[in-house]
């Protein structure tokens, strides 16, 4: 047991938890002055979302009314229920909520955090691109944070950000032409892949598919050099991980997705919004099938989503940003724990 609670223990947390509030106040600020409203949607959903490497947490729902329970889940992201909001008619939405995230506990990593999520009708990624520069600019100003810091690394949002695609930090970092990989955008290949990185020096292990291929050159020789100075914004990803984000219009190989980091630190990911449910079905019918032969887990599709898809959802754009993450950044705490009220209980 960790005894969180204790005195002594609180008061080494305190500094970073009124910082935690200014910081709260301050995107509230900026959402309010933007035009957003700030919505609520249920924790408790049908699907978690079919991302492959992300778990969620089932329990059992039990209606009295038709003397029946039914497995629901933790949400691991409040962005079906949102799109769902535009589908209805509103146009700019903004969410602060926690979110369930199993198997991930680490320094920057908890079963529990705080996601912050917006949208926007009628927005592409390249708006929320420049909205998301002038959040963390506002935020860093309202703590009184010089920069952005982590582990001796710094980066000031009020600097203007450095943009980079993923295949310009491939060939940059590690010289790998990594749309070269990838001649069906849908299914790229491994192999090419695997010669690219015995080149670069990293050696595929037995087993590994493109994409534990793409994460492993990616962690070990690009993360760390991201967001040094100022934020980085590392935009393009390959079709293949375009998760919710609409195919590039520009370059057909390419989605319209981008991540922000910090100090060498993911911090947000963000979609120009994929609207067709055609193509949405096929994606989510691929990520499940992944999941269920990575992890033997398999999680329903959510029907309702879809739906609100063919009901017109209109072109738009999302983002989720790790608020504890900006936290940590806007205080150089090392640690998820040092900037949460009270942590998940230690089994």
């Amino acid at each position: 047991m960790s005894e969180w609670w204790r005195p002594d223990r609180f008061a080494s947390r305190r500094r970073n938890l009124e910082m935690r509030q200014r910081i709260r106040d301050a995107v509230r600020e900026f959402f309010e002055g933007r035009g957003f409203v700030e919505v609520e949607t249920p924790a408790l959903v049908r699907s978690p979302g079919l991302e492959p490497h992300l778990h969620a947490f089932a329990t059992r729902v039990f209606d009295p009314v038709k003397g029946e329970d039914k497995t629901f889940y933790l949400h691991t992201s409040p962005e079906f229920a949102m799109k769902k909001l535009l589908a209805a008619g509103m146009t700019r939405i903004w969410q602060m909520t926690h979110v369930f995230r199993n198997r991930e506990r680490g320094p920057t990593h908890h079963p529990e955090f705080t996601m912050l999520e917006w949208y926007r009708a009628g927005a592409s990624y390249r708006d929320l691109m420049a909205e998301c520069e002038a959040l963390l600019a506002y935020c860093q100003h309202a703590s009184g944070a010089k920069a952005l810091s982590r582990r001796g690394r710094k980066a000031d949002a009020t600097a203007p950000f450095e943009r980079l695609s993923v295949a310009e930090a491939f060939a940059h970092y590690c010289g790998v032409d990594l749309l070269a990989t990838a001649p069906d955008p849908l299914f790229p290949d491994r192999e090419l892949l695997a010669r690219a990185a015995e080149k670069a020096g990293i050696a595929p292990h037995e087993g590994d598919d493109w994409e534990t291929l793409f994460f492993r050159i990616f962690l070990e020789r690009i993360e760390p050099n991201l967001g040094l100075g100022a934020p980085t914004i590392l935009y393009d990803y390959p079709l293949s991980m375009a998760a919710l984000a609409r195919r590039s219009p520009a370059d057909p190989r390419l989605a319209e997705r981008f991540e922000v980091y910090a100090c060498g630190l993911e911090l947000a990911n963000a979609f120009s919004e994929l609207t067709d449910p055609v193509e949405q079905r096929a994606r989510f019918l691929r990520d499940q099938a992944r999941k269920e032969a990575l992890y033997g887990e398999k999680v329903p599709i959510d029907e309702d989503f879809l739906a609100a898809l063919r009901s017109g959802l209109p072109e738009c754009a999302g983002i989720a940003l790790g608020f504890d993450r900006l936290v940590m950044l806007l205080t150089g705490a090392e640690d998820i724990e040092e900037v949460l009220w009270a942590p998940v209980a230690q089994a």
